[in-house]
Formats: C-alpha cells, sequence, structure tokens
C-alpha cells in the first residue's frame, strides 16, 4: 500500500494556509502563569565542536535489524489484513481540547518565550492519570513534504507508562496517539500500542520502552528505545497496523483471538537500529534522547542527540544519519556493509539534560543550526532551547531575572513542520507549536 499524497499539494496549499492563520492561538497569557523568580541556567552550551576522529564516530555506527517479510506475513495472515493510518483516523474516540479551554496548571507548562500560537491538552480521560507521559512529536510534514498523510494532516505523539505506578499490565508500556489535525479547532485522536513480533510472527510482545523521540518518514515510524541487548531504534510500518479482536488485558495471542490491553489497535515493529558498540555508555555508544527529521540536507536526514542527566558537565553528542534513496527501501536509513549505519555528521554541546533536538539551515547561512531543548533539573520546571552553530549559543530570555528557562515545563522532542513553517513540542500536559520565524526572533 503507497501513500500518493504529494499531488495535492498545489491545490491544498493555499487553503491550508489560510486555515492556519485564521485559527492560531494568542497564548501570550501562560508567561504571567510562570514564577519571574526562576533560576536562570548559569552558562550557555556555547559553540558546537565538530566530532571528526574515527575514535568519536565510530560508537555512533548503527546496525539494521529488519523482521523477516515470512514473520510480517503469518501475523497479518493471523489477525487479518493490516489497515492504514486512514482505519486509525476514522476510529478516533478522543478530542484535543483548543488552549483556551484548558486549565491554568495546563497553560502554565506551555514555553514563556516565544509563546505557542496554537496549543492543545488532551482528553480528561488522558490527562486524569499521571502514569502516561508524553515525550516525542511527529507529523504528516515529516511523512512528506506537503503535509498530509493520503488527504489528512496527521500528528503523533508518544507516550511511554511509569514502570513503577499504576495497574501492572500497563507498566512500561509505550503507545502512539494517531491526531486527525485537519480541523485546528477540534482535532481527535485515537490510540495505537506499538508492539513486537515474536516466535515467527506467531505472536507479539509488548515493546515495553521509553520513547523520548521518534520520526514519520514516508511510511516508516522511527523511534527511540531502551530495551534488549543495546539502545536501538525500533522500526514500524504505517501501513502495517492491525485491529485486535479481545478487549482484555493481556498483550498477545489470547483464546479467542488477540488481545492489546484492551486497545482497539497494535502496529509491529518490522526492525530495529542498534548500536553495533553495544549498550550506551558515556565512552561509547549515546544514549539516544531525541530525533527530528531535516529536510534540508541532500538526501533527508535522521537528527538524534544524546541524553544525559541535567546539569552534568559531560559533552552530549549530536549527530545525523542519511535516509535511504532506494524506493525499495522506503523510511529506511543508508546502510553501506552488512547493513551498517555511519553517521554523516556529528558533533558535541555543553548542553545538558538534552530532550528535544531539530536541525535546519536559514536562508544565506553557512551551515545548519541546531536547536536544543532542554529540561530543567527541578522537577516539572521549565527548561531552555538553545540554537547552536560552530560560532556559539543563543536563546530566548525572560522574566525579571532575564532568565534563560523560557520552554515548556518538561518539554519533549521537537519537529519541523516545513509546510506551515512551524514547529510543535510538547509539554507534559500539552501540545503545541511555534513558527520557526517567531522562535528565531526570540533569541538573543
Amino acid at each position: 500500500m503507497k501513500h500518493r499524497g504529494r499531488h495535492r499539494r498545489r491545490r491544498r496549499g493555499a487553503a491550508l494556509r489560510a486555515v492556519l492563520t485564521g485559527t492560531a492561538l494568542a497564548l501570550t497569557a501562560a508567561a504571567t502563569l510562570i514564577s519571574a523568580s526562576q533560576a536562570t541556567v548559569p552558562d550557555s552550551p556555547g559553540a558546537l565542536k565538530p566530532m571528526t576522529s574515527p575514535a568519536d564516530t565510530r560508537p555512533l555506527r548503527l546496525q539494521e535489524h529488519l523482521v523477516p517479510a515470512r514473520t510480517l506475513n503469518r501475523l497479518a495472515t493471523s489477525m487479518g489484513r493490516p489497515v492504514g493510518v486512514d482505519a486509525v483516523l476514522k476510529s478516533a474516540d478522543r478530542t484535543l481540547r483548543v488552549g483556551a479551554d484548558c486549565s491554568s496548571d495546563d497553560r502554565a507548562s506551555l514555553p514563556v518565550s516565544p509563546a505557542a500560537t496554537r496549543a492543545y491538552c488532551w482528553d480528561r480521560a488522558d490527562a486524569a492519570t499521571g502514569a502516561w507521559r508524553p515525550a516525542s512529536v511527529t507529523t504528516s510534514g515529516d511523512a512528506d513534504d506537503d503535509g498530509v498523510w493520503g488527504a489528512h494532516r496527521v500528528i503523533l505523539t508518544g507516550w511511554t507508562h511509569s514502570t513503577t505506578t499504576g495497574p501492572a499490565a500497563e507498566r512500561g508500556l509505550a503507545r502512539v496517539a494517531f491526531v486527525d489535525a485537519d480541523d485546528p479547532g477540534r482535532p481527535v485522536y485515537r490510540w495505537v500500542l506499538l508492539v513486537v513480533p515474536v516466535d515467527g510472527g506467531r505472536d507479539y510482545r509488548a515493546l515495553a520502552s521509553r520513547i523520548s523521540g521518534m520520526v514519520w518518514y514516508q511510511d516508516k515510524l522511527l523511534v527511540t528505545t531502551t530495551t534488549g541487548s543495546a539502545d536501538a531504534l525500533h522500526v514500524y510500518d504505517l501501513d502495517r497496523i492491525q485491529r485486535t479482536t479481545v478487549g482484555t488485558t493481556a498483550i498477545g495471542r489470547v483464546p479467542g483471538g488477540w488481545s492489546a490491553d484492551g486497545y482497539r489497535y497494535v502496529m509491529p515493529a518490522v526492525g530495529s537500529y542498534r548500536f553495533a558498540a553495544g549498550r550506551c555508555t558515556a565512552a561509547g555508544p549515546p544514549c539516544t534522547a531525541a530525533l527530528s527529521l531535516d529536510r534540508g540536507t541532500a538526501p533527508d536526514s535522521l537528527v538524534a542527540g544524546e541524553r544525559t542527566a541535567p546539569g552534568s558537565d559531560r559533552r552530549a553528542r549530536l549527530w545525523r544519519y542519511a535516509f535511504s534513496t532506494d524506493p525499495a527501501r522506503s523510511g529506511l536509513l543508508a546502510t553501506g556493509t552488512a547493513g551498517r549505519v555511519d553517521a554523516i555528521e556529528s558533533y558535541r554541546t555543553r548542553a545538558a539534560g538534552i530532550r528535544g533536538v531539530l536541525s535546519y539551515r536559514r536562508a544565506g547561512a553557512a551551515g545548519s543550526s541546531w536547536y536544543v531543548g532542554r529540561v530543567s533539573g527541578s522537577v516539572d520546571g521549565h527548561g531552555g532551547l538553545w540554537r547552536q552553530d560552530t560560532k556559539g549559543a543563543k536563546a530566548a530570555r525572560c522574566g525579571s531575572d532575564a532568565s534563560h528557562r523560557c520552554w515548556a515545563a518538561s518539554a519533549g522532542s521537537l519537529s519541523y513542520w516545513q509546510e506551515t513553517g512551524e514547529v510543535w513540542s510538547l509539554s507534559d500536559r500539552m501540545l503545541f507549536a511555534v513558527p520557526l520565524a517567531v522562535l528565531d526572533r526570540s533569541l538573543s
């Protein structure tokens, strides 16, 4: 099943921009809800330092592992014909609330500067529990450069359940909200549980991993994972979503059919990328915190940032991999000998607590700017968003003490929607967007 969205670009573009302009929310009131006594981030992360030696770049190498087609076909034969994104969106059973209808606590989690121009809080059924936490976002603007998938504008957000609280059956699970964003005034969504085929496709298990970053590119969804023998990326196929048939708390094959803790849909992994050198360590492969797509490179590339503790003095790594241009490998990374994937660009930064990363080359610039979102060292505090390059770093300032802690509270990943010019991200409570041009003007 192939995507055919590009031919709609011209006729939808003007109307889409008009819709976005007419529905933008001026949520600057959120800034008044933040205490002006926030402590300032003491040091700028400074200029990016290129990594060029083999000793530095070799730990970034990935090894590709694709699930055999016979495994996926056996699972599909047992569960029924796979469905695509349209089927999930048509069955949406949750509604996002626009910013004005959200609580003051919700809005207080938004960026102070720059202010969000569009923002949404989650359906009350999902906002009532703190066990599930959102951390990653990607859109149909990543999937296809015309901004739509089929006939829809879509936003995907990744959530992970706590491993220590809540029902035992749900601990550590990973799920994705498929948001139908065609109507900016009333987005609706449906959950899909992420799973991994086992026993040659005769069964599946839960992914059971934190997904702090994800990118939807062509027909594939790449997500960060921390399971198995090494930190990895898992790969999902948006045309291989399966319906469940039994509504129990079990996950996998059960008497009478297939179950997924009550979820109607599951998406089985079709592959993974693991660091060839093993699990992440300070001197070895990085623990991947965030992902995003960069369409400004040739070919398009996957951008990644390293997870380090807030306040750490260890230099984190930023790097990128090229996507394959082979039509038979849509949405997969470019591989060399024996399925190996090498980073095509990498840097070190003094930024700590990275949870969002974005690379973008502005008009007239000699190289790309890297936008790095950092979480606060305090619980649920506001973080900072810095723009870095090889010359230095800049960030917005806010509050009476000119703090750099102006970004969202407990902010997650970043995703640039090229067709609309918006950067999407999320706090622990809200999904929001800021035009990249507005973000750049806020940096000092």
